[in-house]
């Protein structure tokens, strides 16, 4: 054990800044793996350039040295496997501190929604209202004078690889942000014929499955950049198909903040607040007609389920007419 420390262990006693440092990334002499091929890809092209070169015009070396400050190549996918003998778990990106405060800014001084900071950024809807929320708790105890565990935090995010923010046009994009969600309405194996003259699209699928689901070019959490990615017809270039899809997205969001708040104020106009001695008791008029057509009745089943009938034993799943 102790050879191994003094020896190809010794490089685990100063980790390399911004590289996770897991086993898998050197080799039994304790070179990282990652670099040494940088090298010889490197040597191998200044070969070829350097054919027609003098001697003494020729580099002395051309082997990257880390003490030296030379930019170390990012981890590849056998670098992030922190565990030897599992070779199939592979460490996830994070966020990196500067993106989470680029993320809060975005939202909270400069007023942008969360769906267009996720669209910028690359980063899942979820992911930027977590963000917000964790950071405004931050700010929240560093008010109060509340202790954080920074050393721990700083630590932690060492040993894991990160998404960094730049100020490019296109960042890094952390995550996948456009993966269709998977309806309940979708889980259930359905056999629906279908004439050979007609034109089935995805529209016609989804009302298959329930009348008011939406296609899957909707239901997308940024159906703008499908939009954005197409050929437009009017033959607008790429930096302003990226404007009229923030447009779009300003004014959609404009439309949706107001329907909430002309909701939350016909709810408030309907409500009648009576103060207790612990609680607040909140009383509304119910047309029960217009609750029984919402589906909120006394029916079987309609709060917690009913299990569905198409992969019970006797039950006819096939096909008996063609609509």
């Amino acid at each position: 054990m102790f050879r191994w420390l003094n020896g190809p262990g010794s490089v685990f006693r100063s980790p390399l800044p911004g590289s996770t440092n897991y086993l898998n990334a050197y080799d039994i002499n304790g070179n990282l793996i990652r670099l040494q091929l940088a090298a010889r890809t490197r040597t191998k092209n200044a070969d070829e350039e350097m054919d027609d070169l003098e001697d003494e015009d020729k580099p002395k070396n051309t082997t990257p040295n880390i003490a030296s400050g030379e930019a170390i190549p990012r981890e590849t996918a056998d670098d992030l496997m922190p565990f030897p003998l599992n070779r199939q778990f592979r460490s996830q990106a994070v966020l990196g501190e500067e993106l989470k405060d680029e993320i809060y800014k975005r939202v909270t001084q400069q007023g942008k929604s969360v769906r267009l900071v996720s669209a910028e950024l690359g980063v899942e809807m979820r992911r930027v209202g977590a963000v917000v929320r964790l950071k405004s708790v931050e700010k929240e105890w560093i008010d109060k004078g509340k202790p954080l565990a920074k050393p721990y935090a700083r630590a932690v995010l060492a040993m894991l690889p990160q998404t960094p923010f730049t100020s490019k046009a296109t960042p890094t994009p952390h995550e996948s942000i456009n993966d269709l969600p998977v309806h309940r309405d979708t889980l259930r194996q359905i056999f629906h014929p279908v004439s050979e003259s007609r034109q089935f699209t995805r529209v016609d699928a989804g009302k298959v499955f329930h009348h008011t689901l939406l296609p899957a070019d909707e239901r997308i959490p940024h159906p703008e950049l499908v939009e954005m990615a197409r050929v437009h017809p009017d033959g607008l270039n790429r930096q302003e198909r990226i404007l009229r899809a923030r447009e779009t997205m300003r004014i959609e969001d404009a439309e949706r903040k107001e329907k909430e708040n002309a909701r939350r104020e016909r709810e408030e106009r309907e409500t009648t607040r009576v103060m207790g001695a612990r609680w607040e008791f909140r009383f509304q008029d119910v047309d029960i007609e217009t609750r029984l057509r919402e589906g909120r009745g006394p029916r079987v089943g309609v709060r917690y389920g009913v299990p569905h009938q198409d992969r019970k034993r006797g039950q006819i799943k096939i096909p008996m007419r063609v609509e």
